[in-house]
Protein backbone atom coordinates (compact mmCIF):
# COMPACT_ATOMS: atom_id res chain seq x y z
CA UNK A 1 0.00 0.00 0.00
CA UNK A 2 0.98 3.46 -0.83
CA UNK A 3 -0.27 7.02 0.23
CA UNK A 4 0.36 9.66 -1.56
CA UNK A 5 -0.47 13.72 -0.23
CA UNK A 6 0.04 17.11 -0.84
CA UNK A 7 -1.07 20.02 0.41
CA UNK A 8 -2.04 22.94 -1.95
CA UNK A 9 -2.37 27.03 -0.57
CA UNK A 10 -5.13 29.07 -0.97
CA UNK A 11 -5.26 31.50 -3.58
CA UNK A 12 -5.61 35.33 -4.43
CA UNK A 13 -8.06 35.51 -7.32
CA UNK A 14 -5.47 39.08 -8.21
CA UNK A 15 -2.66 35.98 -8.12
CA UNK A 16 -4.80 33.75 -10.20
CA UNK A 17 -5.69 35.75 -13.13
CA UNK A 18 -1.47 36.30 -13.30
CA UNK A 19 -1.12 32.09 -13.88
CA UNK A 20 0.33 30.77 -16.56
CA UNK A 21 -0.92 27.17 -17.99
CA UNK A 22 1.26 25.19 -15.59
CA UNK A 23 0.44 27.06 -12.71
CA UNK A 24 -3.25 27.08 -13.31
CA UNK A 25 -2.38 22.81 -13.42
CA UNK A 26 0.28 22.93 -10.63
CA UNK A 27 -2.45 24.30 -8.03
CA UNK A 28 -5.48 23.42 -9.18
CA UNK A 29 -5.83 20.15 -10.78
CA UNK A 30 -5.46 16.72 -9.47
CA UNK A 31 -4.17 14.54 -12.34
CA UNK A 32 -3.53 11.13 -10.28
CA UNK A 33 -6.46 10.07 -8.42
CA UNK A 34 -6.34 6.36 -8.69
CA UNK A 35 -3.21 4.43 -9.23
CA UNK A 36 -3.20 0.32 -7.94
CA UNK A 37 -3.05 -0.25 -4.71
CA UNK A 38 -2.69 3.29 -3.53
CA UNK A 39 -4.51 6.28 -1.74
CA UNK A 40 -4.11 9.50 -3.17
CA UNK A 41 -4.99 12.69 -1.85
CA UNK A 42 -4.92 16.83 -1.84
CA UNK A 43 -5.55 18.97 1.28
CA UNK A 44 -6.57 22.24 0.00
CA UNK A 45 -6.39 24.96 2.05
CA UNK A 46 -9.89 26.80 0.61
CA UNK A 47 -12.00 25.40 3.60
CA UNK A 48 -9.29 22.56 3.77
CA UNK A 49 -10.99 20.23 1.77
CA UNK A 50 -8.85 16.99 1.00
CA UNK A 51 -10.22 15.19 -2.46
CA UNK A 52 -8.64 11.84 -3.36
CA UNK A 53 -9.11 8.38 -4.49
CA UNK A 54 -8.24 4.93 -2.92
CA UNK A 55 -7.84 1.65 -5.81
CA UNK A 56 -7.31 -1.26 -3.79
CA UNK A 57 -6.36 -4.02 -6.49
CA UNK A 58 -4.07 -6.98 -4.31
CA UNK A 59 -4.72 -5.16 -0.83
CA UNK A 60 -6.90 -3.58 1.38
CA UNK A 61 -6.36 0.08 1.75
CA UNK A 62 -6.17 1.90 4.79
CA UNK A 63 -7.31 5.62 5.47
CA UNK A 64 -4.67 6.73 7.50
CA UNK A 65 -4.45 10.00 8.70
CA UNK A 66 -1.97 12.56 6.97
CA UNK A 67 0.57 14.73 8.83
CA UNK A 68 -0.85 17.60 8.64
CA UNK A 69 -3.78 16.26 9.59
CA UNK A 70 -2.03 15.86 13.59
CA UNK A 71 -4.87 13.05 14.66
CA UNK A 72 -4.26 9.29 15.24
CA UNK A 73 -7.38 8.82 13.01
CA UNK A 74 -8.23 10.44 9.66
CA UNK A 75 -11.42 10.84 10.79
CA UNK A 76 -10.95 11.73 14.24
CA UNK A 77 -11.95 15.34 13.27
CA UNK A 78 -13.27 14.98 9.99
CA UNK A 79 -16.13 13.58 7.93
CA UNK A 80 -16.10 11.94 4.75
CA UNK A 81 -18.31 11.52 1.70
CA UNK A 82 -17.00 8.07 -0.73
CA UNK A 83 -18.15 7.22 -4.26
CA UNK A 84 -17.88 4.07 -5.33
CA UNK A 85 -16.80 4.91 -9.90
CA UNK A 86 -15.51 1.47 -10.59
CA UNK A 87 -16.46 -2.28 -9.82
CA UNK A 88 -18.04 -3.54 -6.71
CA UNK A 89 -16.35 -2.86 -3.39
CA UNK A 90 -15.97 -2.60 0.12
CA UNK A 91 -15.72 0.43 2.81
CA UNK A 92 -15.23 -0.93 6.65
CA UNK A 93 -15.29 1.94 9.01
CA UNK A 94 -14.41 -0.64 12.41
CA UNK A 95 -16.74 -3.49 12.56
CA UNK A 96 -19.23 -1.53 10.08
CA UNK A 97 -19.35 -3.15 6.59
CA UNK A 98 -20.33 -1.10 3.30
CA UNK A 99 -20.80 -2.74 0.53
CA UNK A 100 -20.82 -0.16 -2.53
CA UNK A 101 -21.90 -0.52 -5.92
CA UNK A 102 -20.83 1.48 -8.67
CA UNK A 103 -22.32 5.23 -8.62
CA UNK A 104 -23.49 4.54 -4.72
CA UNK A 105 -22.73 7.36 -2.47
CA UNK A 106 -21.53 6.93 1.21
CA UNK A 107 -21.15 9.27 4.04
CA UNK A 108 -19.13 8.40 7.60
CA UNK A 109 -19.07 10.78 10.11
CA UNK A 110 -16.52 12.35 12.28
CA UNK A 111 -14.98 9.58 14.73
CA UNK A 112 -11.57 7.83 15.90
CA UNK A 113 -11.89 4.84 13.50
CA UNK A 114 -10.03 2.41 11.31
CA UNK A 115 -11.61 3.01 7.68
CA UNK A 116 -10.70 0.70 4.78
CA UNK A 117 -11.50 0.25 0.84
CA UNK A 118 -11.26 -3.49 -0.58
CA UNK A 119 -12.81 -4.49 -3.60
CA UNK A 120 -14.44 -7.61 -4.43
CA UNK A 121 -12.86 -8.57 -7.62
CA UNK A 122 -9.53 -7.82 -8.20
CA UNK A 123 -10.07 -7.91 -11.71
CA UNK A 124 -12.72 -5.01 -11.68
CA UNK A 125 -11.21 -3.45 -8.85
CA UNK A 126 -13.56 -1.12 -7.17
CA UNK A 127 -12.33 3.18 -6.97
CA UNK A 128 -13.32 4.99 -4.59
CA UNK A 129 -13.39 8.77 -4.74
CA UNK A 130 -13.79 10.72 -1.48
CA UNK A 131 -13.84 14.62 -0.31
CA UNK A 132 -13.88 15.19 3.14
CA UNK A 133 -14.04 18.50 5.43
CA UNK A 134 -13.91 19.33 8.78
CA UNK A 135 -16.81 18.41 11.07
CA UNK A 136 -17.93 19.72 14.44
CA UNK A 137 -20.17 17.21 15.27
CA UNK A 138 -20.80 13.43 14.34
CA UNK A 139 -23.76 12.64 12.30
CA UNK A 140 -24.96 8.94 11.66
CA UNK A 141 -23.20 6.66 8.70
CA UNK A 142 -25.31 6.57 5.43
CA UNK A 143 -25.48 4.65 2.05
CA UNK A 144 -27.08 6.48 -0.42
CA UNK A 145 -28.16 4.81 -3.83
CA UNK A 146 -29.02 6.14 -7.14
CA UNK A 147 -32.73 5.55 -6.59
CA UNK A 148 -32.16 7.71 -2.49
CA UNK A 149 -31.05 10.66 -4.20
CA UNK A 150 -32.91 14.20 -4.97
CA UNK A 151 -32.47 14.09 -8.66
CA UNK A 152 -33.52 16.98 -10.93
CA UNK A 153 -33.26 17.53 -14.54
CA UNK A 154 -32.05 20.84 -16.08
CA UNK A 155 -30.97 21.82 -19.24
CA UNK A 156 -31.95 21.21 -23.15
CA UNK A 157 -30.33 18.96 -26.18
CA UNK A 158 -30.40 22.18 -28.06
CA UNK A 159 -28.49 24.21 -25.85
CA UNK A 160 -26.49 20.85 -25.18
CA UNK A 161 -26.81 21.13 -21.07
CA UNK A 162 -29.31 17.91 -20.82
CA UNK A 163 -28.43 16.82 -17.76
CA UNK A 164 -29.26 14.72 -14.21
CA UNK A 165 -28.39 16.23 -10.56
CA UNK A 166 -28.25 13.19 -8.09
CA UNK A 167 -28.26 15.53 -5.25
CA UNK A 168 -27.06 12.46 -2.53
CA UNK A 169 -25.03 13.37 0.46
CA UNK A 170 -27.27 16.88 1.15
CA UNK A 171 -29.23 17.51 3.68
CA UNK A 172 -32.41 16.61 2.52
CA UNK A 173 -30.76 12.84 2.28
CA UNK A 174 -28.42 12.46 4.97
CA UNK A 175 -27.21 15.08 7.96
CA UNK A 176 -24.11 16.10 7.54
CA UNK A 177 -21.70 18.97 9.01
CA UNK A 178 -20.53 20.98 6.42
CA UNK A 179 -20.07 18.73 3.78
CA UNK A 180 -22.62 18.00 0.49
CA UNK A 181 -21.84 15.79 -2.43
CA UNK A 182 -23.97 15.02 -5.57
CA UNK A 183 -23.76 13.33 -9.15
CA UNK A 184 -24.11 15.06 -12.47
CA UNK A 185 -24.58 12.82 -15.37
CA UNK A 186 -24.61 14.77 -18.84
CA UNK A 187 -27.19 13.16 -21.47
CA UNK A 188 -25.90 12.16 -24.85
CA UNK A 189 -25.62 14.91 -26.90
CA UNK A 190 -25.12 17.47 -24.16
CA UNK A 191 -21.74 18.23 -23.26
CA UNK A 192 -22.25 21.98 -21.09
CA UNK A 193 -22.32 22.05 -16.96
CA UNK A 194 -23.39 23.56 -14.54
CA UNK A 195 -24.52 26.87 -16.91
CA UNK A 196 -25.32 29.36 -16.28
CA UNK A 197 -21.98 29.92 -14.12
CA UNK A 198 -22.18 31.00 -11.27
CA UNK A 199 -20.22 31.80 -7.51
CA UNK A 200 -20.65 30.93 -3.82
CA UNK A 201 -18.06 32.74 -1.82
CA UNK A 202 -19.65 30.32 1.24
CA UNK A 203 -18.68 27.37 -0.35
CA UNK A 204 -15.53 26.34 -2.45
CA UNK A 205 -16.23 23.29 -4.33
CA UNK A 206 -13.85 19.91 -5.75
CA UNK A 207 -15.07 18.74 -9.21
CA UNK A 208 -14.43 14.60 -10.49
CA UNK A 209 -14.46 14.08 -14.00
CA UNK A 210 -15.22 10.70 -15.08
CA UNK A 211 -17.08 7.98 -17.87
CA UNK A 212 -14.99 10.29 -20.59
CA UNK A 213 -13.74 7.77 -23.26
CA UNK A 214 -10.06 7.76 -22.50
CA UNK A 215 -9.52 10.03 -26.44
CA UNK A 216 -12.23 13.03 -25.34
CA UNK A 217 -11.23 16.06 -22.97
CA UNK A 218 -12.86 18.02 -20.87
CA UNK A 219 -12.21 21.70 -20.34
CA UNK A 220 -12.77 23.15 -17.21
CA UNK A 221 -13.84 26.83 -16.42
CA UNK A 222 -12.63 28.80 -13.28
CA UNK A 223 -11.37 32.48 -12.53
CA UNK A 224 -13.67 35.22 -11.83
CA UNK A 225 -16.66 35.72 -13.87
CA UNK A 226 -15.16 38.75 -16.07
CA UNK A 227 -11.42 37.17 -15.82
CA UNK A 228 -11.73 33.18 -16.76
CA UNK A 229 -9.54 30.80 -17.17
CA UNK A 230 -9.09 27.04 -18.22
CA UNK A 231 -7.54 23.87 -17.40
CA UNK A 232 -7.97 20.66 -20.01
CA UNK A 233 -8.63 17.93 -18.34
CA UNK A 234 -9.20 14.19 -18.61
CA UNK A 235 -11.03 10.94 -17.76
CA UNK A 236 -10.57 9.98 -13.58
CA UNK A 237 -8.98 13.90 -12.73
CA UNK A 238 -10.26 15.77 -10.34
CA UNK A 239 -10.16 20.16 -10.16
CA UNK A 240 -9.99 22.58 -7.14
CA UNK A 241 -12.50 25.42 -7.48
CA UNK A 242 -11.72 28.50 -4.89
CA UNK A 243 -14.92 30.27 -3.25
CA UNK A 244 -14.19 33.12 -5.66
CA UNK A 245 -14.32 31.21 -8.76
CA UNK A 246 -16.66 29.52 -11.13
CA UNK A 247 -16.68 26.41 -12.08
CA UNK A 248 -17.85 24.94 -15.29
CA UNK A 249 -17.34 22.96 -18.45
CA UNK A 250 -17.69 21.12 -21.76
CA UNK A 251 -16.36 18.18 -23.16
CA UNK A 252 -15.80 16.79 -26.93
CA UNK A 253 -18.32 14.14 -25.42
CA UNK A 254 -20.89 13.73 -22.54
CA UNK A 255 -19.85 12.19 -19.31
CA UNK A 256 -20.82 12.29 -15.77
CA UNK A 257 -19.25 14.72 -13.07
CA UNK A 258 -18.99 14.30 -9.07
CA UNK A 259 -19.24 17.46 -7.02
CA UNK A 260 -18.36 18.23 -3.51
CA UNK A 261 -18.66 21.21 -1.67
CA UNK A 262 -17.87 22.82 2.10
CA UNK A 263 -17.93 26.11 3.56
CA UNK A 264 -20.45 28.32 5.47
CA UNK A 265 -23.70 26.45 4.67
CA UNK A 266 -25.19 23.72 3.47
CA UNK A 267 -27.73 25.78 1.04
CA UNK A 268 -27.32 24.20 -2.27
CA UNK A 269 -29.22 27.05 -4.35
CA UNK A 270 -27.22 29.74 -2.23
CA UNK A 271 -25.35 30.92 -5.27
CA UNK A 272 -24.12 34.09 -7.27
CA UNK A 273 -25.18 34.03 -10.77
CA UNK A 274 -24.12 35.13 -13.81
CA UNK A 275 -25.38 35.84 -17.12
CA UNK A 276 -23.78 33.58 -20.17
CA UNK A 277 -23.40 37.17 -22.13
CA UNK A 278 -21.49 38.54 -19.47
CA UNK A 279 -18.89 35.83 -18.86
CA UNK A 280 -15.07 37.34 -19.97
Amino acid sequence: MKVNSEVRYASHPNDAKHYDTAQLRQHYLMETVFAADEINMVYTMHDRMIAGGAMPVAEVLELKPIDILRNDYFLGRREIGIFNVGGKGVVKADDKEYPMEYKEALYLGRGDRKVTFESVDPANPAKFYFCSSPAHATYPDHLTTREDAVKMELGTLEESNHRIINRMLVKEVVPTCQLQMGMTELQPGSTWNTMPAHTHERRMEVYFYFELPEDQAVCHFMGQPQESRHIWMHNDQAVISPEWSIHSACATKNYTFIWAMCGENLDYGDMDGCATVNLK
